[in-house]
């Protein structure tokens, strides 16, 4: 069996145990070629129940062909639940007209396309579905939705462009110029690796893949988080979206989806009229939702892709209730769900581990309690053209093998990552919000790159990535326009890590590696100053992190667990 029909069989599976249970079936499938306000028709499916004169609509808009099969299986399912389904495919994909351009015309078609379904008098509420590009799609018009629509379950997307993009003017490549090449158009059989190193990024659609892809090139050259590109048009319009929502979201994350961060914030900017009755859920899963862990028992879950969204559309659409908001986090290493009351989860108290450049042991720095007297710095040289590979991530999306908590290399393993290594714990405590890497650093280069990755050492030796992250000297602690540096100058710069939950383990360590580079989980820095993409050549620089005295480069850990 091939691995699509078992991820087929798979999903058929899943329904056949899902809650509630099938009560009709599927009385017919119709297609239709749905005029738009400029008249290009979009193919337009409908699934519609058995019996049932008024039945609420679930709607999804489809950009993927290769999704084909998975959504006339969830269509049939839904229609046997007593819903109607109705699959649309966006412009220029999957037999609707037009021209396929990237989120440019979804709003005008996906608001053109609801209020046709609001008119129609089988009509009984309408809520709308997507994962990713799928939950874009909602996204967009989520602010200017006919009264009929009554909820949305959008999930593994963010509305802040922005945040999915970059992280201090790194460009996060594995995840947009892979989704750029791969769907530029046209067929395109460069190796995707040759595409995040081709040099300058900004002429590699024309010259590498053959096609010219104006939005790509805008994406790579707006680095500035305060440049017009981001604060007009369309991801403007996109960013300022959820606080106009008014109606209840169900927000799904996983902690290895590279959309987490710019999710984070969508949730955060919800209106309180729709928080009241929103629901944020986060769990150990990448972008498909697929488990992310190596290490760590995960037996608790009792959640699925399929049914967290019956559920949420039973409630909302056939049972016509307000949901209860919650937090829902799943705490990995204790094997267990979490409801807060809010997020971002307030901090209990902050864990500081000190780095001592001046104390060696077991082939790494130490990290420590307080702050060390003593004045130390620790060194490495920084090569462009040997970038650290990424390896266990939660920013990755084609370099499927690398994402999630995986097993890490010893301390030493390469001269240009630097290891910082605790004490072994005494008590168990659990992370929960962001950690922060607080270092002073110098370079000789004018800009260039720190990274930062925290670890758990298990008592065993065994030793797996928790989170990490990076940063620029242009666009150190948050700066939202590219600043200067003076090269040897030393200055503070803190690589603030996404969130996550997680329970160390007694007796563990916490390591934490500096490095330059995390490739291709982010664009390889040229140690050049100026936007990255326009940059055709790279050299080497020596880095130096100071601890210790004047410089207390620590890393701190907020911990929290629930009443």
């Amino acid at each position: 069996m091939s691995k699509a029909s078992q991820r087929l069989a798979v999903l058929r599976q899943l329904y056949r145990s899902a809650t509630p249970a099938p009560t009709t079936r599927l009385a017919r499938r119709e297609e239709l070629l749905l005029p738009m306000a400029d008249r290009v028709e979009l193919r337009t499916v409908f699934f519609f129940p058995a019996e049932r004169e008024q039945a609420p609509i679930v709607l999804q808009r489809c950009c993927y062909p290769g999704m084909a099969q998975e959504l006339e299986i969830h269509g049939e399912e839904y229609a046997k639940r007593g819903f109607i389904f109705v699959l649309q495919w966006c412009r220029g994909t999957g037999g609707s007209q037009g021209e396929w351009e990237p989120n440019v015309n979804e709003r005008a078609d996906g608001l053109t396309t609801l209020h046709y379904l609001a008119a129609q008098p089988y009509t009984d509420g309408i809520g709308y579905w997507g994962n990713s590009y799928l939950a874009l799609t909602g996204w967009c018009m989520a602010d200017a939705l006919p009264p009929q629509v009554k909820s949305m379950y959008l999930g593994v997307y963010g509305t802040d462009r922005h945040t999915s993009a970059y992280q201090d003017g790194l460009f996060r490549q594995d995840i947009l110029t892979a989704w750029a090449q791969e769907n530029a158009g046209v067929p395109i059989a460069s190796n995707m690796m040759d595409s995040y190193r081709y040099r300058p990024q900004l002429h590699v659609d024309e010259a590498l893949w053959g096609v010219s892809l104006p939005w790509y090139r805008d994406w790579i050259s707006h680095t500035d988080r305060s440049d017009p590109y981001w604060s007009q048009g369309f991801w403007k319009m996109l960013k300022d979206i959820p606080g106009k929502v008014n109606i209840p979201v169900f927000i799904r994350e996983g902690w290895y989806d590279h959309h987490l961060g710019s999710a984070l914030v969508t949730y955060q900017d919800l209106s309180p009229q729709a928080k009241a009755h929103s629901i944020l859920q986060i769990g150990p899963w990448n972008h498909g939702y697929g488990l992310a862990l190596t290490h760590h028992k995960a037996e608790r879950l009792a959640d699925d892709s399929v049914q967290s969204p019956l559920a949420w559309f039973e409630e909302t659409l056939l049972q016509k209730r307000l949901p209860q908001k919650a937090v829902q986090l799943y705490a990995i290493g204790a094997d267990r769900w979490e409801t807060w009351p809010d997020f971002p989860v307030r901090a209990r108290q902050i864990q500081h581990f000190y780095l001592d450049a001046g104390a060696t042991q077991d082939g790494a720095h130490a990290l420590l309690p307080l702050p060390p007297e003593a004045q130390a710095q620790a060194s490495y040289v920084y090569d462009p053209e040997d970038p650290v590979p990424s390896h266990g991530a939660e920013s990755l999306f084609h370099t499927r093998e690398e994402i999630g908590s995986l097993p890490q290399p010893a301390c030493g393993y390469r001269a240009d990552v630097v290891s910082f290594l605790s004490a072994s714990t005494a008590q168990a405590f659990e992370i929960n919000g962001k950690l922060n890497a607080r270092l002073f650093v110098a370079s000789s280069a004018e800009d260039t790159a720190f990274t930062a990755k925290v670890m758990e050492v298990f008592a065993d030796g065994t030793t797996v990535n928790i989170r990490g992250g990076i940063t620029t000297l242009a666009y150190r602690n948050g700066a939202s326009q590219r600043g200067s540096y003076t090269p040897g100058t030393v200055v503070e710069v803190n690589i603030t890590l996404w969130d996550i939950a997680w329970l160390v383990q007694p007796g563990s360590r916490i390591r934490l590696d500096i490095a330059s580079s995390d490739f291709p989980q982010y664009a390889v820095h040229s140690n050049y100053p100026g936007v990255w993409a326009c940059q055709a050549r790279t050299r080497p620089a020596t880095q130096r992190i100071f601890t210790g005295g004047a410089y207390p480069s620590v890393l701190e850990i907020p911990c929290a667990t629930p009443d």
